[in-house]
């Protein structure tokens, strides 16, 4: 069995953490650093306890911010020291967001040294929805920076709606103080950084679908093949959802020389089981036609209405007067993000975004020892 998460951090922790601080702080007592730690830290979930480690530097690391920032940059790894890294910063990330609020700078600075030896972009946020344009000031300036971490740092900390983190408002209102970041980042060297940006793109695509299908536009032209991955992907939801301008972009325009037709190999599927299905396009046209090929599943609610769900199908070409044949699989299974319940439910066949056919089928679930629906989540 795997070991839970939580023991990512754990007395061990606290014991690097006292040690890394003492050789900072001459004046540090490792002992009742611990003894503030030890006795509660195993009841503790993950976040929990970086937060209790945290809490302890508070109480025993300087009140004045900026000294307190001295030190813990000073437990970073460095040419003469192998310091802290990995889960052993959670806490350092959370000490300075909640300590280091009114240190723009200071605190700013710290979290981009410490990001290339534990994630900072959780602890960035507060700052950004504390005094946006002051942040973003000093966070443009880390697009340039030699760490790739740090790059990815001004890009995957200013999402709008990162998820697991806390929202930034403003941005997803108005998300344009973050583009020139996004724009910086474009062509960077590592593919790492250039995922950040596509997703960074994909959140503003959510609430602002036509700014994204501009952006995608405006840079599309003489593109790398990098840089075009990376408006694909920042387009991904658009495409899902048939936006005009965002299918256009990548050459599916709506099409009314393609005939499709939709087989299921069977409209009763058990649970778990596979939905089997085959679609059959014919361009029936004098052009070739590049298709973007999707399918909803419209999954039953508990209170029997319907709800879709967008699935990537496949890109292709089809030559004037050819035809291709596609058999797909969709499997029905206990999974963490879904509760499935028994009943009519419905394949749609989408082509460049537009639902062009459908079919109805019937999901059976397991019942339990007591006859109940059991729901596979």
């Amino acid at each position: 069995m795997a070991e839970a998460l939580k023991h990512l951090i754990g007395p061990h922790t606290a014991r690097d953490t006292a040690d890394a601080v003492a050789s900072a702080l001459n004046t540090f007592d490792p002992a009742a650093f611990l003894d503030d730690i030890l006795p509660v830290i195993d009841g503790l979930e993950l976040m929990q306890r970086g937060q209790c480690i945290a809490d302890a530097l508070r109480r025993h690391l300087p009140d004045d911010f900026e000294a307190a920032a001295a030190i813990l940059h000073a437990c970073l790894p460095g040419p003469d020291r192998a310091g802290l890294s990995g889960w052993a910063l959670l806490s350092f990330n959370q000490y300075v967001a909640a300590h280091g609020r009114d240190h723009l700078g200071t605190a700013l600075g710290l979290l981009k040294a410490l990001t290339p030896h534990f994630t900072a972009e959780f602890g960035i946020r507060p700052f950004i929805a504390d005094d946006q344009e002051k942040a973003l000031a000093i966070i443009k300036g880390w697009v340039n920076d030699t760490n790739h971490h740090v790059r990815r740092l001004a890009s995957e900390g200013t999402r709008p709606r990162l998820p697991w983190a806390m929202r930034l408002p403003r941005l997803v209102q108005d998300p344009s103080p973050i583009l020139p970041i996004l724009e910086a980042l474009i062509d960077d060297e590592e593919d790492y950084v250039r995922r950040s940006v596509a997703n960074s793109l994909n959140d503003i695509a959510k609430d602002h679908p036509d700014l994204v299908a501009d952006f995608v536009e405006r840079h599309k032209a003489d593109a790398s093949k990098d840089r075009l991955w990376l408006l694909k992907h920042a387009s991904r939801t658009l495409l899902k959802k048939g936006h005009a301008k965002a299918l256009a972009n990548f050459g599916y325009e709506q099409l009314s020389d393609v005939t499709v037709t939709l087989a299921l190999e069977n409209d009763h599927v058990g649970f778990p089981g596979e939905l089997g299905f085959e679609i059959h396009l014919f361009n029936t046209g004098s052009e070739p036609r590049t298709i973007l090929v999707d399918y909803a599943i419209h999954h039953q609610k508990k209170d029997g209405s319907l709800s879709p769900k967008v699935f990537k199908g496949r890109s292709l070409m089809i030559e004037a007067g050819d035809s291709v044949t596609i058999a797909k699989r969709h499997a029905f299974r206990p999974i963490t993000t879904r509760v499935y319940h028994a009943g009519a439910h419905r394949l749609e066949i989408m082509l460049n975004g537009v639902v062009q056919t459908g079919a109805d089928f019937d999901l059976a679930a397991p019942e339990d020892s007591d006859g109940a629906e059991r729901h596979a989540r």
